[in-house]
């Protein structure tokens, strides 16, 4: 048998290949092995990236832990985490997962910061292939994300009440006025967390009400405040002309009956008068006294707006009383016409106020000012009380609320010191009977006048139209036990409309560790503090351009509006309140809204941020809600 060629023979083994059906196992075996390779190494690949990923997410997690942990209480207004932050947040990750562990390659780790300062983290890997790799398939990414949020246990609590005149009001289904429901949860609110804190813990509480203005005077020294100031006034004027006219004597004589006082009630309206008169008798007296003589029966009501919807309402009630009227001509007099000059007060000496060897200021005192109460003809001295409600230093009136220059709004800024003999940077102590709003008459007719005028009646007055209310005083930080908390919220009162921005920028200044009371404020050693500030209002934002506030008269004096302005003082307010909710933030301070009896508008919900705020219709929520809050102060952890 001869040789044959490699061609031959393989041609043949073929031919018998084909032929023989009983090798085709072999060959299905072999085109199998193609999809049952990638199916195995897929297995081992993806194996190794969920390994990979799982302690990826392990490293994530550690690294912003240690981020918060470093990151404390500290106040970081820039936006960004801190450089020694990032450090020790980057050497927790790298350790829990090395450079190259399992073979992997461009590990990386960013952290951001939040408002709420909650860190952020974001991780990701490449996981190499080693079977997948025969595929096209070099690596695998895996992507995790990692969050963490750092509450500890010395606390600091900040309540911001809203104790306007419509907190004197009873939502559906409660027995009591929601300002007594108010003082009630804040006693449980207490006990709830009094109770549960660990040994050695410090938990402190403070206290702002706010209405129409805040009470802070005796939280501030004497050199925070300014020495002179300027109010809305009035002195006699001498128009330079006579007038003539009679001169009567008149008297009212008690005969019999009833007249008392009823128990006062809040309301949305003033009810229209029942008492009827009935005159009983008429005559003349010899030496010509004219007399009438009436019997009075039904209801009479004095009315008081504490802000724009509620009503104080005090009815007065006579029961058969009867009175006689005397009344007897006397004749005529000419006597000079004097007027009143209505302007404003300028450089006005406070500094009486000031307890200057203790740096403290006094409160329940007052001012003098001769001359500007009783008529015209006849003055007298006015006293102006001083309760210590206060004006805001120096600000201006702001269209872009994205680029707010704190330079101009000092009153915005909230860790601004003052400067002693800056008036710029002091506050102003509010004298509320030096008030009359010109040119405006009682029935709130007329127009603003910034400069002189003459009448000769009395123009509105703020404060003795009840448009200057002065809340209780706000306390600062302390430690409080159950008795103390009692005696301050029992101490509470309603009155006054909603200004929300003056209670959110006295709240953060309170509780600020980096401003005003910074050194009260700050860390204890070792243990950093968790601050929170709970905002409660009962009402939408209700400004009066009348009243006299923390900015003086809004149409007089125009430091942050006036009445041309492009935007309603309502709109002016509530911006002003979300600049000073994002300043507090900025300092490390969470934020609770919660709205009692009221919807909350956008501009409270995102001032607390998600999870932040709450409402309640009626005492058995907002007790609920408080004790959600107290649950939720509680230690560091992972949240996502």
């Amino acid at each position: 048998m001869g040789l044959q060629s490699a061609t031959t023979v393989a041609t043949g083994l073929l031919d018998r290949l084909w032929r023989d059906a009983s090798g085709n196992t072999l060959g299905m075996l072999a085109a199998a092995l193609v999809p049952l390779l990638a199916m195995v190494g897929g297995g081992i690949d993806m194996g190794r990236s969920y390994l990979s990923e799982t302690r990826l997410q392990q490293a994530c997690d550690a690294g912003v832990l240690a981020a918060r942990k470093k990151l404390g209480s500290a106040v970081v207004t820039t936006g960004t985490v801190p450089a020694d932050v990032v450090d020790v947040g980057n050497r927790f990750f790298n350790v829990n997962f090395r450079d190259g562990a399992y073979g992997t390659s461009n590990r990386s780790f960013q952290m951001t910061l939040e408002a709420d300062y909650t860190i952020n983290g974001s991780a990701s890997v490449d996981v190499p292939t080693t079977i997948m790799n025969m595929f096209g398939y070099a690596n695998v990414d895996v992507a995790v994300e990692c969050s963490a949020k750092l509450n500890f246990s010395n606390t600091d609590i900040m309540f911001v009440l809203d104790t306007t005149g419509s907190m004197s009001l009873t939502n559906p289904g409660d027995t009591q006025p929601r300002i007594d429901v108010l003082r009630g949860v804040v006693k449980d609110f207490h006990a709830q967390l009094e109770g549960s804190k660990s040994p050695g813990t410090r938990i402190r509480y403070g206290f702002v009400p706010y209405s129409t203005n805040v009470n802070v005077a005796g939280l501030l020294k004497a050199s925070w405040m300014v020495d002179r100031w300027n109010y809305h006034g009035r002195i006699p004027h001498d128009t330079g002309t006579t007038v003539t006219g009679p001169i009567v004597k008149q008297e009212w004589i008690y005969v019999s009956g009833t007249a008392a006082w009823g128990t006062t009630y809040y309301d949305s309206s003033c009810p229209a008068s029942t008492t009827t008169w009935t005159e009983v008798g008429h005559w003349f007296d010899a030496d010509g006294t004219e007399n009438w003589e009436y019997v009075l029966n039904g209801t009479t009501y004095s009315c008081s707006w504490l802000d724009s919807t509620t009503v104080e309402v005090s009815p007065y009630t006579y029961t058969d009383y009867r009175y006689i009227y005397r009344y007897k001509d006397l004749g005529t007099q000419t006597i000079p016409l004097w007027d009143w000059q209505y302007q404003t007060m300028n450089n006005v000496d406070v500094t009486s106020l000031k307890n200057t060897s203790a740096n403290t200021m006094k409160t329940n005192r007052t001012i003098d000012f001769p001359n500007m109460a009783g008529n015209a003809n006849n003055p007298s001295k006015l006293d102006a009380n001083f309760n210590g409600c206060i004006e805001e230093r120096d600000t201006y009136e702001i269209d872009d609320y994205d680029n707010v220059d704190f330079g101009r709004a000092l009153d915005l800024d909230i860790d601004l010191v003052p400067t002693a003999g800056n008036p710029a940077t002091q506050w102003r102590p509010m004298l509320h009977e030096a008030s009359f709003v010109r040119a405006m008459d009682w029935g709130g007719n007329g127009s603003f006048e910034t400069g002189t005028s003459f009448a000769t009646w009395d123009y509105l007055n703020a404060g003795w139209a009840g448009l200057s209310a002065c809340p209780a005083p706000a306390r600062k930080l302390a430690e409080m036990d159950a008795g103390q908390v009692a005696s301050y919220v029992d101490s509470l009162y309603a009155d006054g409309s909603t200004y929300h921005d003056i209670g959110m920028i006295w709240g953060a200044r309170l509780l600020s560790p980096s401003g005003l009371f910074a050194s009260e404020n700050a860390d204890q050693a070792g243990k950093p503090t968790s601050r929170h500030m709970i905002f409660l209002t009962d009402g939408e934002t209700a400004p009066l351009d009348l009243s006299y506030g923390t900015y003086g008269i809004e149409g007089i004096d125009r430091r942050r509006w006036s009445p041309g302005s492009a935007q309603t003082l309502t709109e002016v307010v509530e911006r002003r309140f979300a600049v000073a909710c994002a300043e507090a933030r900025k300092r490390n301070i969470t934020v609770w809204v919660i709205g009692f009896g009221v919807s909350l508008n956008p501009v409270m919900t995102e001032c607390a941020g998600a999870g932040h705020s709450y409402e309640a219709a009626d005492a058995a929520e907002l007790q609920d809600i408080f004790s959600k809050i107290a649950a939720q102060m509680g230690e560091l952890r992972v949240t996502k």
